[in-house]
């Protein structure tokens, strides 16, 4: 009996310790079957093995030694060591529009501290090394190659960007329609319902500019979009030569950003809240601001020094919302407010009629030292540097000029297009001469028209709209490409000279940003990446080339370009992965021969269109 009762037990065990390890096993096969979309993550050879950042993938200690000596650095592998990946892993579906320095999972997951009434959840918060997901980000389900521009400006594939609450929640502002297979942008906005061109030319009315026309003769060249929406405003600016910078946050209408970069609209993800925005002092000529329900009030007007810090001397504030005309209670309380703030800064009136107020900023300091002593906001202190921007904490203080700039009364910048090849005055902050500055200019002017004959088989007139300089220097290499009918993003790296005010001062936008991090902009948003040397900045810090070749795989659109000119041991290194990448080479071009390259080379490759196996069954 006890014997019996003991196999019982016995029994009772093993079909409990099987039932535990079929659950784990279970468990095992969902957490990493999810990682992938229909087929293997990762494909091995004998030698095929993928850094992760700091982590690695089934490999024993040798191989892992092995990789670290030969694979994350240029030119220094033993061919008979080299581990190659034979493919990435596949992000999981969900993360079809991953943004990693802005996924709001990660803050969760992190149980980071935020203050959310000053919108630190909206800002940068970077993932670290172990928790970065290291794999191909697929295209959504039904994925098709963008509309190319001008069409783009007002309609997209809506299974690119398949999203369309903003298209219920703003019906009666015209923002965007669900029109079949496609979004249609009619160009309204949220106190422009009739179209933003109409209320353009209505803004540049206020000012007396002539014929309405706000670029008002080539001095009005660069805008800040606060709060874009769809960006309908920054979008039909450009027919009018004024490019616009058109900001949101990656909040409750999360995609309005991508939509604008799916129109072929400059855009960037960013919110005012506790950083400076990543671009210098005096870059832009107008802000504007359409009902972006941003309290301007908050400690002490900080927000509203943040864009005093980047409006140029004489530069406007054009602020449409109830405030600036509600008769109620609450809104009167808040238009006087701001009034007093406003004064306080040296801003004055410089028109208002109807729902729009029109601020303009003083051109010298002479307003500013006629206040009274103890006024508030105070000037900034002497040692502050207002294009001091990476991870900088703004302050409530106002920005004065030089002595310099408060005796020229204005920018001294020439209008455009003439801006664009013109030294501008902030030159002399580097020890730059003009003659530097018109050497450069030449210098792009050639290989930008070596870098299209390179591309020319490949492309159309319209092909390329959307374009990233990843080190843009002085921006040369875009205004090489005035004519050409792109835009492009200025990206100038923190850790070398902060020569993004010289891009700005051209006529041209950007923005700064540390290449060992992920982009704030959504997957798939870019036509064309230009990255000269890079790489070679990368080696010399602990970053790791694979991250920066997923996140550049990651802004690409599907069928997009990279150029990558760069030094020998880079291009060989980068030729390793493009298999991995589902990257094709298109062409490898020895630059030595401009006599300013030395030994670098121009490495040309193309994105091609893959789907998951989600994709493909949506497509059928």
């Amino acid at each position: 009996m006890s014997r019996g009762r003991s196999d019982g037990s016995q029994k009772k065990h093993l079909v409990a310790s099987i039932c535990v390890a079929a659950i784990f096993l279970g468990f095992l096969y969902v957490f990493y079957g999810s990682k992938s979309t229909g087929t293997s993550a990762l494909e091995y050879g004998s030698k095929s093995l993928k850094r992760l950042g700091s982590s690695y993938l089934g490999a024993d200690d040798d191989a892992i030694s092995k990789l670290d000596d030969s694979s994350s650095s240029f030119g220094q592998g033993d061919s008979e060591v080299d581990i190659v990946p034979k493919s990435f892993p596949v992000c999981d579906d969900r993360h079809s529009e991953l943004i990693p320095c802005l996924d709001r999972h990660l803050i969760y997951q992190m149980r980071l501290k935020l203050d959310l009434s000053v919108m630190e959840h909206y800002e940068r918060h970077c993932p670290p090394a172990e928790r970065r997901f290291n794999c191909l980000i697929p295209p959504p389900s039904g994925y098709k190659v963008p509309i190319k521009w001008p069409q783009s400006r007002d309609e997209v594939w809506k299974a690119n960007i398949p999203h369309t609450h903003l298209a219920h929640e703003k019906s009666d502002q015209n923002w965007m329609v669900v029109k079949g297979e496609k979004i249609i942008f009619p160009g309204g906005g949220t106190h422009f319902h009739y179209g933003a061109d109409k209320y353009i030319a209505a803004i540049a009315n206020m000012l007396n500019f002539s014929n309405n026309i706000l670029n008002n003769d080539g001095n009005l060249r660069t805008v800040l979009d606060v709060g874009c929406g769809v960006a309908s405003f920054g979008g039909y600016l450009l027919s009018s030569d004024i490019i616009a910078m058109s900001l949101a946050p990656n909040d409750v209408h999360q995609n309005q950003i991508q939509f604008a970069l799916e129109r072929g609209i400059p855009a960037y993800l960013g919110v005012l809240g506790t950083k400076r925005l990543p671009y210098p002092s005096r870059s832009f000529e107008l802000a504007h601001c359409s009902r972006c329900r941003i309290d301007w009030l908050q400690r002490d007007g900080i927000l509203l020094l943040e864009l005093d810090r980047l409006l140029r001397p004489g530069g406007y504030f054009a602020y449409s919302s109830p405030e600036a005309y509600a008769q109620d209670e609450e809104d009167l309380r808040i238009w006087r407010e701001m009034s007093d703030l406003v004064g306080r800064m040296c801003w004055r009136i410089a028109s208002k009629r109807n729902q729009t107020v029109i601020w303009q900023k003083p051109l010298s300091n002479d307003c500013y030292m006629e206040r009274e002593p103890g006024t508030r906001p105070p000037l900034c202190q002497s040692d502050d540097d207002p294009d001091a921007v990476w991870n900088v904490n703004m302050e409530a203080c106002i920005t004065p000029y030089s002595d310099h700039d408060s005796k020229v009364r204005g920018s001294g910048l020439a209008p455009w297009p003439e801006r664009l090849t013109s030294p501008p005055p902030r030159l002399a902050d580097f020890g730059y001469t003009s003659e530097m500055f018109l050497k450069d200019t030449e210098l792009w002017q050639r290989r930008v028209e070596k870098y299209w004959n390179i591309l020319s088989p490949k492309i159309k007139s319209n092909t390329i709209r959307n374009v990233m300089d990843m080190k843009a220097n002085m921006g040369s290499f875009a205004a090489a490409l005035k004519g050409k009918d792109v835009w492009v993003m200025n990206v100038v790296p923190p850790n070398g000279p902060n020569t993004l005010k010289i891009i700005y001062d051209r006529g041209l936008i950007g923005s700064m940003h540390d290449w060992c991090e992920a982009y704030s902009t959504y997957p798939r948003t870019y036509d064309l990446l230009h990255a000269w040397t890079v790489f070679s900045d990368l080696e010399k810090r602990d970053c790791s080339p694979e991250d920066l070749l997923l996140e550049m795989d990651r802004m690409l659109r599907p069928t997009g370009f990279v150029i990558i000119h760069d030094k020998q041991p880079v291009i060989d290194f980068i030729k390793k992965y493009l298999p991995a990448l589902h990257w094709e080479a298109v062409e490898t071009v020895d630059s030595s021969s401009d006599g300013q390259d030395g030994d670098e080379v121009i490495f040309v490759v193309q994105k091609k269109l893959w789907l998951t196996s989600e994709s493909f069954r949506d497509t059928e």
